[in-house]
């Protein structure tokens, strides 16, 4: 299972509420981010362009999830840091394997629940708080998200009303389910 979206938008909160429900271990790409980066094995940074992080990570990623889908093994990775063209990446078979979701906050979540986004942003982590989150820019990154998701024919959950974490484990799960089901059946 992949989890993708911006910074903000509780991938890591719903990759642990998974973790809880299903049992499947998930794999941070900003933990494996700042692994590298500490460790010194490359000279980006946590600021650097997403563009060259991506491109850095992606192939490290994708050969683990290579990995879990020849032995079999279930695991959820999440983060910002997946590429929309990642189907690109894999073969015809292992892609029968992977379900993909984006969380995206519509325009008007983002108007209505700043408070909320900052309020929320360290409720698995225990990261630095960012009480100026850049609203104009999360509005840009998030509608390129959707165009992107459009684009490629990607799931998404938008979120446009309330955070529903709930309702959202349980269309992951059922997505999950109906995938095993089919391949299964």
């Amino acid at each position: 299972m992949l989890i993708s979206g911006c910074g903000y938008t509780g991938k890591t909160l719903l990759s642990q509420k998974l973790l809880e429900k299903l049992s499947y271990p998930y794999l941070s790409v900003d933990h494996l981010k700042m692994g590298l980066v500490r460790a010194r094995q490359t000279n980006l940074t946590p600021e650097s362009d997403n563009a060259k992080l991506t491109a850095y990570l992606w192939p490290v990623v994708r050969e683990v999830i290579n990995t879990n889908i020849e032995n079999g093994q279930n695991l959820i990775v999440e983060g910002c840091y997946i590429p929309f063209d990642y189907k690109d990446s894999f073969s015809a078979d292992n892609l029968r394997e992977i379900n993909y979701v984006c969380l995206i906050f519509s325009e008007r979540y983002l108007d209505g629940r700043c408070g909320d986004i900052v309020k929320y942003q360290r409720a698995i982590e225990k990261r630095r708080c960012d009480y100026d989150i850049p609203i104009a820019k999360l509005k840009e990154a998030h509608k390129y998200n959707l165009e992107m998701c459009l684009r490629y024919g990607l799931d998404y959950i938008l979120i446009d009303e309330k955070y529903d974490i709930n309702r959202y484990i349980q269309i992951i799960t059922e997505k999950i389910e109906n995938k095993l089901w089919k391949r299964y059946a």
